[in-house]
């Protein structure tokens, strides 16, 4: 099991204190996480390409740094894991498809640079499902993600790499993204915190198509502090992307106090408590935890009332939307190279195919009919806890759950509706651990706020983070390391690469 005495399972707060003081050097850290890597990688697949031997380059001069003296970044010497779909430098960027097996980045992407301006060093990459589509992280080029707690689990995804390598101690912080529950989803299946930002709080510069703000980069960690520091660096005043507001080199929000959250009194607070948005799919066995746990969190709050934002035509709004960006980053390559374009993508480009622009207008109309429903929610609650997934993890080797409690699911992404619910709508939220289910998996608690108020779902995600962790039943626990170094390789399980 984990211990605070290696360094390898420090926060990252911890770490980077620690290294200011002289008391760990930030060599002892990346060597730690680098023996963890080697440890137990073998059985998860999380870490797709390594990068040791900058890392330590790095980490020794971010020794030097601090023993002459010099002013020191935020994140200075720590390691983080990367996603693989963007890019670091002399690094792969597959992509999870086949068509990039052998694409080595030529430069980092704008929000390594960041991660690197603030002290920080990549590990590696994380692994994804292609092209991030589908919640469960396997693909032809790097094989299947196994979830720490149960290998024969699936991790979610798509940030599964880097949710199964922080539960696992590779680094305290990673990248991830998320369009449909990208970083929420596998955050909840391995037991840390992924955060999905407002709309432009965190910029990217490589949207295919950045007009529809679907999808955006935001920070996994293994507590929510941690998660709020890496957003103080990556979110940055960058004017490439369109919903970044950059005004005298300065955003709208003050990436600065993400670093050092505010005590948050959740007793005053209207909550929402949703089983299911009213529409999600959700399993008897998830709805059963989150009634426990909203039961023991109850005396926290003055009143936790039951509601939820009307999300009546949600599954179609994103399946168009969805299908609209699929059909226009991967048409073409579906076109040229059908044979190595995966399930997921195709399916998703021929369904994007098959709407009509009467389709899409109509779509765009309903959007933003559910936006003001949405905005109207939350003139009256001020924050909505709901489970973070609808299902507890299941085999890997289900490409997505075709059915939940008996009942067919509509498409292979109609299991993560619980997570584009708040999407749609541009909300930002956070997904926290929340004890374990009945089948002894992660159970992943989602906290949505109002839209740009995301210093006060993580202030919120904090307090609660900290109630949780003294109550019987729903502190966190860490997978069992020891189990994992004595397991076989994943990449000897059958099936390993198929798809």
């Amino acid at each position: 099991m984990p211990s605070k005495s290696n360094p390898a399972d420090l926060s990252a707060l911890e770490a980077r204190r620690l290294i200011a003081r002289k008391e760990l050097s930030a060599t002892e850290l990346a060597a730690a996480c680098i023996a963890r890597v080697e440890a137990v990688d073998h059985a998860v697949n999380a870490l797709v390409a390594r990068d040791f031997e900058r890392l330590l380059e790095g980490a020794r001069a971010a020794d030097k740094r601090v023993t002459d003296g010099e002013d020191l970044g935020p994140l200075h010497g720590l390691p983080f894991g990367v996603k693989d779909m963007i890019d670091v430098k002399g690094l792969p960027t597959t992509f999870g498809s086949e068509l990039f097996r052998d694409n080595i980045a030529q430069k980092d992407d704008a929000l390594v640079t960041a991660m690197r301006k603030a002290g920080a060093i990549p590990i590696g990459k994380t692994n994804n499902p292609e092209w991030s589509a589908g919640g469960n992280t396997r693909n032809r080029v790097y094989g299947a993600t196994g979830n720490p707690h149960d290998v024969t689990r699936s991790a979610a995804g798509s940030s599964g790499g880097s949710a199964a390598a922080l539960a696992c101690g590779y680094a305290p912080l990673a990248t991830g993204s998320d369009t449909g529950g990208s970083l929420r989803n596998p955050a909840a299946f391995c037991g840390v915190v992924g955060y999905r930002p407002s709309p432009g709080v965190v910029p990217g510069n490589t949207r295919a198509i950045g007009y529809i703000p679907m999808s955006t980069s935001g920070p996994m960690a293994r507590t929510v502090a941690d998660a709020a520091l890496m957003l103080s660096v990556i979110a940055r005043p960058d004017g490439r992307d369109a919903y970044t507001a950059v005004i005298d080199g300065r955003t709208l929000w003050k990436p600065e106090n993400f670093a050092c959250l505010p005590q948050k009194n959740l007793s005053p607070l209207k909550v929402a408590v949703s089983e299911d948005y009213g529409f999600a799919p959700t399993e008897s066995l998830i709805r059963d935890h989150f009634r426990k746990a909203v039961n023991q969190l109850a005396p926290y709050f003055t009143a936790l009332e039951n509601a939820t934002p009307d999300c009546s035509d949600a599954d179609r709004i994103f399946s168009v939307l969805r299908g609209l960006l699929f059909v226009g980053m991967h048409g073409k390559r579906l076109d040229q190279s059908p044979e190595q374009v995966g399930p997921n993508v195709r399916d998703n480009v021929i369904e994007g195919r098959s709407f009509t622009t009467d389709d899409m207008a109509d779509a765009f109309s309903r959007q933003t009919a559910y936006f003001h429903r949405w905005q109207a929610f939350f003139e009256t609650y001020d924050y909505v806890i709901s489970p973070a997934v609808t299902i507890s993890p299941r085999d890997w080797h289900e490409l997505y759950p075709t059915h939940i409690d008996g009942k067919e699911t509509k498409s292979y992404y109609h299991w993560l509706a619980m997570a584009y619910a708040s999407t749609i709508a541009g909300h930002p939220s956070i997904t926290i651990p929340c004890g374990h289910d009945a089948n002894g998996m992660p159970f992943g608690l989602q906290i949505v706020g109002r839209r740009y108020d995301d210093l006060g779902v993580l202030a919120v995600a904090a307090e609660l983070e900290a109630i949780i962790g003294g109550l019987s039943g729903l502190a966190p626990q860490a997978p069992d390391l020891g189990a994992l170094a004595n397991a076989p390789a994943l990449s000897k399980t059958p099936g390993f690469f198929s798809l």
